[in-house]
């Protein structure tokens, strides 16, 4: 065994005693201590927490990124890290990780980043070093142009590190917006997510959570208590159900961690590494000319009758399998990813089951939201029309519905990617305009020939345009019938706008994919060369 020359003292007489020894470990014994940390550093400091973990319904960091990534892929990114913090027990507690994990992997054999909180130290929360571990995936993630998910389950910033964790946030935040539109970012809400915490997920594309385990809120309950007196429990006043309902929050809500972490999987596939890159294409087993037979009975003749925009978009796309965004809030637009001939689309179409597919304040924001998104990625936009308007009423006056209206009409009017929009019966007013008319932008427009393209509806025209005569008519009502007719002879028929060329044909309803991926394929070498500006001032 071999010797180490360590220091040196002198002894009494003032000469030098000879050299004290210590003994230096071999490389083997090196090898089987680090062996040793890294198993610490996988298993957590605590086995117990790993069982409190489980006993909530809830996999651990590590499970997470085995159902998320490809089999074996995951390498993991500084597993070693420990704080250097002091002060409050937290010198005597220095776990490895720091409370997440962070590495690289693939899903579906293309790179991904990813982080996952790890709640089983100090609950998840983040820290100088835990915020250092992420802000280095995130800069790699933007760097090689890839996506990055995080598996947030964190009880927020680390109260013992101070203003240290709040900077840790805020540099999260920046590399959030620095990324917006160049890669896509995923928010996984595994867990709670408090505070100043919870900008991280809204400033992502993407937010998924788990019903029962995930919470969101700025404030919780007992703050909302002390301040306003409103008792509320978490899962009311931030959980899953509330931020798919209410707020617009989370994208995508599912029952348990594996079917979340499966469906994120197949985002995924839907979507670019980055905004460089087209979407991934596979060859379809599905004919790009398919008839459309179903259509014909699907959509009722009488505009007033309402039916599942649902099946009229998969009656359209590959296979019959699209992937639909913020399902359960805004429900009269329909915002979709599928494919179309092998090729990602992205569908926004209105949904006459609800408020007969008029365009609210909230079905605004959430399609302004997926057209932006669409555009940042290189993903066609499919509009399927059948809007009778926009919602009428004081509420939706005074809530704004003007200046949210106008992000739908800005995010069309600034999307550069190929453009088809297909009228399926009623479009009037500046809904019609706002839902990607050829006015805005559309590079090909369709209508069926159940199309109405008005102003207003007929009744709604005659009652307006012959307001005194119908007043001093001896039979109102039948010069109504009479006048209703007219106008619709004249200005609604399914031809009118097709005369003008606003319209660029009346399609055969079982034409229409046929029709949309021969558009497609024509525009698939689109591009736009648009001014040079810092960025534009949406009305945000």
């Amino acid at each position: 065994m071999t010797t180490l020359i360590n220091e040196t003292t002198p002894d009494t007489r003032g000469r030098a005693a000879p050299p004290a020894v210590r003994t230096r470990r071999s490389t083997r014994e090196r090898v089987a201590e680090l062996a040793r940390i890294r198993e610490e550093a996988h298993r957590g400091p605590d086995p117990a927490a790993t069982k409190r973990q489980h006993a909530k319904g809830k996999l651990t960091a590590r499970e997470r990124i085995d159902l998320l990534v490809d089999p074996g892929s995951f390498t993991e990114l500084e597993p070693l890290r420990r704080h250097r913090a002091s002060g409050f027990g937290l010198e005597r507690r220095r776990p490895y990780t720091d409370g997440v994990v962070t590495g690289w992997g693939t899903v579906h054999g293309r790179q991904v980043f990813v982080y996952a909180h790890d709640f089983r130290i100090f609950g998840g929360s983040l820290g100088e070093a835990h915020a250092q571990k992420i802000h280095k995936l995130m800069d790699l993630a933007t760097t090689t142009g890839a996506p990055l998910i995080g598996l947030n389950d964190g009880a927020g910033a680390r109260i013992q590190e101070g203003v240290t964790a709040l900077a840790g946030y805020g540099g999260i935040f920046r590399r959030n917006v620095a990324a917006s539109g160049v890669i896509p970012q995923i928010s996984v809400m595994l867990g709670p997510c408090a505070g100043g915490a919870s900008y991280s997920p809204a400033l992502t594309d993407f937010v998924f959570a788990v019903r029962g385990t995930a919470h969101m809120f700025i404030t919780g309950p007992d703050v909302v208590a002390a301040v306003t007196g409103e008792h509320v429990s978490h899962e009311e006043l931030g959980g899953a159900l509330t931020h798919a309902t209410r707020s617009g929050v989370a994208t995508f809500v599912h029952d348990d961690e594996a079917d979340c972490l499966e469906d994120v999987r197949f985002l995924l596939s839907l979507l670019p590494s980055n905004n460089a890159e087209l979407p991934p294409y596979y060859p379809p087993d599905d004919p790009a000319d398919r008839s459309c037979d179903a259509l014909l009975d699907l959509v009722p003749d009488d505009p007033a009758r309402p039916y599942d925009m649902r099946a009229v978009i998969a009656e359209i796309v590959d296979d019959g399998e699209y992937l639909e965004l913020h399902e359960a809030w805004a429900p009269n637009v329909v915002c979709a990813l599928a494919r179309l001939d092998g090729h990602v689309v992205g569908i926004v179409a209105n949904q006459p089951q609800v408020l007969a597919g008029a365009l609210d304040i909230h079905a605004c924001e959430k399609a302004a939201r997926f057209v932006r998104t669409c555009d940042a990625f290189n993903i066609p936009l499919v509009t399927l029309v059948d809007v009778p308007g926009f919602l009428p009423g004081t509420e939706q006056e005074h809530g704004g519905i003007i200046r949210h209206g106008a992000k739908l009409l800005y995010a069309y009017c600034e999307a550069t990617v190929p453009r088809v929009q297909v009228i399926l019966r009623k479009a009037y007013g500046g809904a019609y305009i706002v839902m990607d008319s050829r006015s805005i932008g559309a590079d090909l427009s369709y209508a069926w020939p159940t199309n109405e393209i008005a102003v207003m509806g007929a009744e709604g025209a005659a009652n307006v345009i012959f307001r005194k005569e119908l007043a001093a008519a001896a039979d109102p009502g039948a010069l109504r019938r009479r006048l209703v007719t007219e106008y619709a002879e004249q200005l609604m028929h399914p031809y009118y706008a097709a005369e003008r060329g606003l319209v660029d044909d009346v399609i055969d309803p079982r034409d229409t994919r046929r029709v949309i991926a021969r558009g497609l394929a024509m525009l698939r070498s689109k591009h736009a060369n648009l001014p040079h500006r810092k960025h534009g001032n949406p009305p945000l």
